[in-house]
């Protein structure tokens, strides 16, 4: 069933191999994600909270963190409350403005969450070691611009029209 989708997308959408093969990781991943969630026993948009968190290069409070999950002020407290009695993240003070509170991930949240991927990202490893040094590097340079793209349609506003090929080709 997933192949004769894939076939018809392909006829839709003219793109490189490459894209397909990329759209192909990020449908594993969310299915990972999926995955992640049921085995940490949390619902899926907890699970990407404590990512946001765990990535952000700023102390994200409630608030904030909701507004990332698209989320109102009240669904993002009532989520950070689940986290917390859950063990897996605290409401600290900010380390500049001790006005605000933000929220942290507990060592042992990181440990649960490292238990389940650790295999995973092992395996990742073992497979960019396979590609060796010019391989990986190739491969580095391609997923790093398109985390790039990625950022920057975030940031873009809509095309406002329809698109006759698959996001990223031109």
């Amino acid at each position: 069933m997933a192949d004769e989708i894939e076939t018809r997308e392909r006829r839709r959408w003219q793109a490189a191999e490459a894209t397909w093969a990329l759209w192909e990781v990020l449908r594993a991943a969310d299915d990972a994600g999926h995955v992640l969630a049921q085995r940490l026993g949390l619902p899926d948009n907890d699970v990407r909270a404590m990512s946001l968190l765990v990535e952000s290069e700023a102390p994200l409070g409630p608030v904030e963190l909701g507004n990332r999950l698209g989320m109102r002020s009240a669904s993002a407290t009532e989520l950070v409350d689940r986290l917390e009695g859950a063990g897996h993240v605290r409401r600290v003070r900010h380390p500049r403005d001790r006005r605000r509170v933000v929220v942290e991930v507990t060592e042992s949240g990181r440990s649960a969450v490292l238990a389940e991927l650790g295999p995973l990202l092992a395996r990742f490893d073992r497979v960019a070691e396979e590609l060796g040094a010019e391989g990986s590097a190739t491969v580095v340079s391609y997923l790093r611009a398109i985390a790039g793209e990625q950022r920057a349609f975030g940031t873009r506003g809509s095309s406002g029209g329809r698109r006759d090929r698959a996001p990223g080709t031109s």
